[in-house]
Parts: C-alpha cells; sequence; structure tokens
C-alpha cells in the first residue's frame, strides 16, 4: 500500500485504527536539515506514549518545567473545555493530560494553578463529562467557571486587523504565567482548532468573531500582549470530521501525538501537518496561520527550527 492509499484507508478506518509511527512522523522528518549542536529546542513532537508521559519526555525536552513556572507564581492551565461530551470523542483536551500539566506546575512550585474555559455548552455538564474538572482537580488544581460577564475585561488589540478590543478573563489576565493546552481537531468554522483557535476560550463576545472574518480575528487575538509561555496541542486522539464537537467515536482516531512550542504558529503549522496524515486540510483553508505568520507570531517555515522528534 503507498502513502496515498494508506492516508485514504485511514480516513475511512476512523477510530478502529491507529496512526503508523513512521507514516505520523513523516511530516515532520522531511526535508528538515539537521540542527547544530548546542541549538536550542524549538519545538518537540512525540509519538506513541500516553498523555502524561508524553508530557513529561516533552517538558523536559524543553529544559524542564522550571522555564516555564517559577516558585509562588499563580499559573493557568487553559485546555479546550468546550462541549459536553465524553473524552474517547476528541471535542475537548485529554483530562490525562489536563491533570499531569497541573501537577508538574506544584512540581515547579507554583503557589495556585487555575483551570478554566468559556465554554460553549453549558459549563457544569461540559466540566463534567469531559473529565477534566475531576482530573485536575485530583491534581490539585482551582476549577473555575466562565460563564459570567462580570468576569471579563476590555483589552485593546493595537496589532489586530478585524478585532482591536475585547474582554479577556480575568484568570490569565491576574495570572503570572499561562499554558495554552488544545485539542488538535476539525473545525465546521475555521477548518481546524487548535493553539490560536483555543485563545477564543479566553474572551467573553465569541459571536464577533464569526461575524467579522473569523480566520483574521483569531489571529489578531493572539497578538495579545500576554502569551502563553507554551502551547501543548493534545494530538493524543485527533477530531477529524464533524468538529468542533464530533458526534461519534467514528469521528476520533486515535493517534498518541503531542506538540509543544512557544512559537504559536510554528506548532499549529506541524499539528495541522500532523491532521493531513489522517484528512486532507491544506493549509491555506487554515488561514489564520498565514495571517498569524503576517503578524509576527510565528513562523509557518517548519524547516528553519529545530524539531526534537521523540517516539515512545
Amino acid at each position: 500500500m503507498d502513502r496515498r492509499d494508506f492516508l485514504k484507508a485511514l480516513a475511512v478506518a476512523g477510530a478502529t485504527i491507529t496512526i503508523k509511527p513512521s507514516e505520523a512522523m513523516h511530516i515532520l522528518t522531511q526535508r528538515t536539515p539537521a540542527s547544530p549542536a548546542g541549538r536550542a529546542v524549538d519545538m518537540v513532537a512525540l509519538l506513541g506514549g500516553e498523555p502524561d508521559e508524553m508530557f513529561r519526555r516533552g517538558i523536559e525536552e524543553l529544559g524542564g518545567i522550571g522555564q516555564f513556572v517559577k516558585a509562588g507564581e499563580k499559573v493557568v492551565v487553559k485546555p479546550n473545555i468546550g462541549w459536553d461530551k465524553r473524552p474517547e470523542l476528541a471535542g475537548n483536551t485529554n483530562p490525562v493530560l489536563v491533570a499531569e500539566i497541573v501537577r508538574q506546575c506544584f512540581v515547579a512550585g507554583a503557589k495556585e494553578v487555575v483551570v478554566f474555559d468559556h465554554t460553549c455548552d453549558e459549563c457544569r455538564k461540559t466540566y463534567k463529562t469531559s473529565g477534566i474538572e475531576q482530573a485536575a482537580r485530583d491534581a490539585g488544581a482551582t476549577v473555575v467557571h466562565a460563564d459570567q460577564e462580570s468576569h471579563y475585561r476590555p483589552v485593546s488589540l493595537p496589532l489586530g486587523k478585524s478585532l482591536k478590543e475585547t474582554k479577556i478573563h480575568e484568570a490569565i489576565l491576574d495570572c503570572d504565567v499561562w499554558f495554552n493546552v488544545p485539542i488538535l481537531k476539525h473545525h465546521g468554522g475555521a477548518n481546524l482548532s487548535i493553539s490560536m483557535k483555543n485563545y477564543m476560550g479566553i474572551v467573553w463576545d465569541r459571536p464577533y468573531f464569526h461575524s467579522h472574518n473569523l480566520q483574521q480575528c483569531i489571529a489578531d487575538l493572539c497578538t495579545f500582549s500576554k502569551k502563553p509561555v507554551l502551547n501543548v496541542v493534545d494530538a493524543y486522539r485527533l477530531l477529524k470530521s464533524n468538529g468542533p464537537q464530533g458526534r461519534s467515536d467514528s469521528d476520533a482516531v486515535l493517534t498518541k501525538g503531542l506538540f509543544l512550542s512557544r512559537d504559536i504558529v510554528a506548532v499549529d503549522t506541524a499539528a495541522a501537518r500532523f491532521f493531513n496524515q489522517v484528512r486532507e486540510m491544506p493549509l491555506e483553508k487554515v488561514a489564520h496561520l498565514a495571517n498569524g505568520e503576517a503578524l509576527q507570531l510565528g513562523t509557518m517555515q517548519l524547516d528553519q527550527l529545530n524539531v526534537k522528534r521523540v517516539k515512545l
């Protein structure tokens, strides 16, 4: 079976098949020159492990959790908890990954770790069904709801083109550092939802985005001055169709991947290419990537980066 036939079979098979490690990592290994000795790692791409072990290995490759969290800091972990869906449907970030990030923040000496998302479905149901609320609390996090406008404050986005101002949740505004932890999934409006799209869970007025050039507004929002210290893309299960919620188990594929980078455009580009191992999604259709690069938020040129690849 050649690569094209393999990918077609994979897309049809859905949740009944996992990506072969050699195929899954192929997109990140081609046309990438060897990195000079001693050069800092720009991105870590992991394949084949469980969410918690992949994060532990990935953060180690980036120099350890202490590079991102200092003793006494207040930390926010911002997953995607948008939908009243169980983890197997891949509509929300994997709860095992969220819990491990919380634990590692406390290992680094965090004073408090807050987990939240502005959900699309009713937040109490969504937090529970996703498994994230219980997992985060068991790891010691404070879980807060984000369904009241009074908890959002206005910010200016002077670099934005379509979005010049918005209201952002106080948990982000008041923390010392935050982690952006999306799941890789198909999305009916943005075509793909990854790290940049995950920002929409920190704002109050999301309908504005959908009526004022969604792809540009996503990029504009990411110009917000308080950037995440790390973007962690959950690709343990990816949602290949019927996003952003997923309707059945056949919409999800067990891919066992994880991507970590400070560069939000680069990590989303890598994740988008990974998604293409399952279902064709031309990068030009995920226009917020190029829009973000145009706003100098990061690069889509992965061959210019030092990407550390790890197979577990």
